[in-house]
C-alpha cells in the first residue's frame, strides 16, 4: 500500500519503521556510513525553508492485524523549490526489483507535474544500484562531485594546530557555534554571494542574502542539525575574507557534514582556506565529543580545495551525482497513455 504521508502527524511506529528501512539501505549501499538515529528524525523530515514545500509518500507492507500498520518498505519525498522538484527515494533491499521504486517515482512525478514544475532533480550516489535505476528512467547526469571523508581518530592534532595558525598577518579567525552573529550576517552573505559561480547548478543551494541566511540557519536548528562556523575577518576592512561551515546532525552525530568553504577573491593566497578548516576541526574536537568523521563534497575542478582537504587528511570516497529529467517526459514514460 502506497499513500501520501506527513511526518508531522505520523505515528512513532511509522517513524521507527522508516528509520529501519533507511538503515537497511545504508547497510546495503553505503556500508561504511554510520547508521542514523531516531533523534529529531521527524523534524528532519518535516522542516523546510520558507517558501519551500516537501510532499511525502510511504509504501507499507500488508499487516495481518487491521489495527496495526505494516512495516515501511519504501518512501519518496519531493522538495519543491525554485523551478525544480528534488526527489529522494528509499526502497528496502528486500523490496527492490518489484516495481516499487518506479511506483514511488511516478507518484512524485505526477504531483510535480500537477504543480506546474518543469523538471525533477535527484542526488544519486555513485557505485550504488540507484545509478542504473535512474538512468533507466531517463534521468541525465548533470553534475558530479566527489565525497571525501576525514577520520578524526587518525588526525595528527599537533600538525593540525600548526595549520590553524598558518595564515598571513592582518586576519582574525573566529569560531561561532550555532551560526554567525546578527551583526555579521550581511558581510557573511556577501562573501558567499561573491563566489556562487560554479555552484549555481547544485541541488543544495547556498544562501546569498542575510534574510535567507538567517532562515537557513533557523531551519537547520529546527531539523536537529547544529551549525558551526569559522570565519576569517580582514582586520583593516572588517570584511569576511573567508568562511567554513560544518553541520553536526542529531540523526548521525558521529559524522558531520562540511558545507561551504569560501575565500573571497581579493583574499586568496594567504593561507586562509587551510587555516579556517583546521581551526574548525580543532574546535569540533571539544565541542562534539561523539564526532568521529567529517564528510565533504567537492567538484573535481576545485583543485585548490581538493589539495587543502588532502593536506588535512581527507580521503576520496565515491562520486555524488546530480541527475535531472523533464517531468512531462518522465510521467509519459512511467505512465504511458493507453
Amino acid at each position: 500500500m502506497v499513500r501520501e504521508w506527513d511526518p508531522r502527524t505520523a505515528s512513532s511506529a511509522e517513524i521507527a519503521s522508516l528509520l529501519a528501512t533507511l538503515n537497511a539501505v545504508l547497510a546495503a549501499d553505503l556500508p561504511q556510513d554510520p547508521p542514523w538515529r531516531e533523534t529529531s528524525l521527524r523534524e528532519y523530515l518535516a522542516e523546510v525553508m520558507p517558501g519551500e514545500r516537501r510532499i511525502s509518500w510511504i509504501a507499507q507492507a500488508e499487516s495481518g492485524d487491521p489495527g496495526e500498520p505494516g512495516a515501511v518498505l519504501g518512501q519518496v519525498h519531493v522538495l519543491l523549490l525554485g523551478d525544480i522538484g528534488v526527489i529522494e527515494v528509499l526502497v528496502h533491499p528486500s523490496a527492490r526489483r518489484t516495481g516499487l521504486g518506479r511506483d514511488l517515482v511516478l507518484r512524485a512525478a505526477r504531483r510535480v507535474y500537477q504543480e506546474g514544475f518543469q523538471s525533477i532533480g535527484v542526488e544519486v550516489v555513485g557505485d550504488t544500484p540507484a545509478v542504473a535505476f535512474y538512468e533507466s528512467l531517463g534521468f541525465t547526469r548533470e553534475y558530479v562531485e566527489t565525497r571525501s571523508v576525514l577520520d578524526l581518530t587518525a588526525v595528527d592534532w599537533a600538525e593540525l594546530a600548526e595549520m590553524a595558525t598558518g595564515i598571513s598577518a592582518g586576519y582574525q579567525v573566529e569560531f561561532f557555534p550555532g551560526g554567525p552573529p546578527d551583526d555579521l550576517l550581511g558581510a557573511y552573505a556577501r562573501a558567499k554571494a561573491e563566489v556562487r559561480d560554479v555552484d549555481d547548478g547544485e541541488l543544495r543551494p547556498s544562501s546569498y542574502d542575510p534574510e535567507r541566511l538567517r532562515d537557513s540557519l533557523d531551519t537547520l536548528h529546527r531539523r536537529g542539525m547544529k551549525p558551526y562556523i569559522v570565519l576569517a575577518r580582514h582586520e583593516q576592512s572588517g570584511e569576511v575574507a573567508g568562511l567554513t561551515e560544518v553541520v553536526v546532525p542529531a540523526q548521525h552525530p558521529t559524522r558531520a557534514d562540511q558545507y561551504d568553504t569560501i575565500v573571497a577573491q581579493d583574499h586568496r593566497g594567504y593561507g586562509i582556506d587551510r587555516a579556517i578548516k583546521a581551526r574548525m576541526l580543532l574546535e569540533l574536537r571539544s565541542a562534539e565529543p561523539e564526532l568521529i568523521e567529517v564528510q565533504t563534497w567537492n567538484a573535481q575542478a576545485n583543485e585548490a580545495m581538493l589539495k587543502v582537504n588532502a593536506e588535512l587528511g581527507y580521503r576520496s570516497d565515491r562520486d555524488w551525482c546530480e541527475y535531472s529529467v523533464d517531468v512531462a517526459e518522465l510521467v509519459h514514460r512511467l505512465d504511458p497513455p493507453h
